[in-house]
């Protein structure tokens, strides 16, 4: 992990190299702004050189920017808006995911994140390029969130906690629907972590699948490994207890909604 807060693959070390040097702000900011949805306090994640950053600070926004090679002081949330644009294109799967849950950990409760991906991505896969004559990667990405822009070039995704959405008034499943009340501490396209709401220690977690499953071992096998993932992340994202070094890893089978209960043990 880079920063506690990313991870970058040996397998893609030049995906810094992708970031553009630009003269003027690109377009998803500049739609953004213009339609008023960059507020509060701002984070602009994966900034690159920082032409976005610099642009938003001109015009009185409250913004920061991060990148793990050119702007790497790990930023401090939550933020209310937070805007990552053209990252996950240049980015291996493992690394998205790290991504995602770095901004839902940054991201304040009410708050919004802004996806930029590439449509214009025509083949997936490792490319050499122009300039640098190094290999970059480059695929594309569909995001399980609101679309709210898309056109022949880029398409914009808006990302909310998952427990902060509206969901079906019928539904029944309250991991389908996590109550609002409920401390989220991470979240990925495919699952999320939230402090056991049954635990009044506050002392055991609840990983949780974004997929309906009465026990764990029925689920799709890349809905499984993303729990997996977000399990494995907390292993530092939580804080270290006095007397209590190591994290049990447990689930009901069957259960009302699979998921994995995490805990502290001796």
């Amino acid at each position: 992990m880079d920063h506690d807060l990313i991870y970058r693959s040996p397998d893609n070390p030049n995906s810094h190299l992708t970031a553009k040097e630009r003269d003027r702000p690109s377009f998803p900011t500049r739609r953004l702004f213009s339609e008023g949805l960059l507020t509060g306090r701002v984070l602009d994640f994966g900034c690159g050189k920082g032409a976005d950053v610099s642009f938003l600070q001109e015009s009185g926004v409250d913004v920061t920017g991060f990148d793990p090679h050119y702007r790497p002081t790990r930023p401090e949330g939550p933020y209310d808006t937070i805007i990552c644009h053209y990252v996950l294109n240049v980015l291996l799967p493992e690394e998205q995911s790290h991504v995602l849950m770095a901004v839902s950990e940054l991201l304040g409760p009410g708050g919004k994140a802004y996806f930029t991906v590439r449509r214009d991505v025509r083949k997936d896969g490792f490319r050499t390029h122009a300039r640098y004559r190094c290999k970059v990667y480059q695929c594309n990405v569909v995001l399980p969130y609101a679309s709210v822009f898309r056109n022949d070039h880029c398409e914009i995704y808006e990302y909310r906690h998952i427990n902060q959405l509206a969901h079906p008034s019928g539904e029944s499943c309250p991991l389908c629907a996590p109550d609002p009340s409920w401390q989220l501490v991470t979240e990925s396209a495919r699952a999320y972590c939230v402090v056991n709401p049954a635990d009044p220690s506050g002392g055991s977690w609840l990983v949780v699948p974004k997929w309906h499953a009465t026990d764990f071992f029925d689920l799709p096998g890349r809905v499984a490994a993303a729990c997996w993932m977000v399990a494995d992340r907390l292993k530092w994202l939580l804080p270290k207890r006095p007397g209590l070094d190591r994290l049990s890893f447990a689930f009901d089978v069957p259960a009302v909604h699979a998921c994995i209960r995490v805990s502290y043990r001796p």
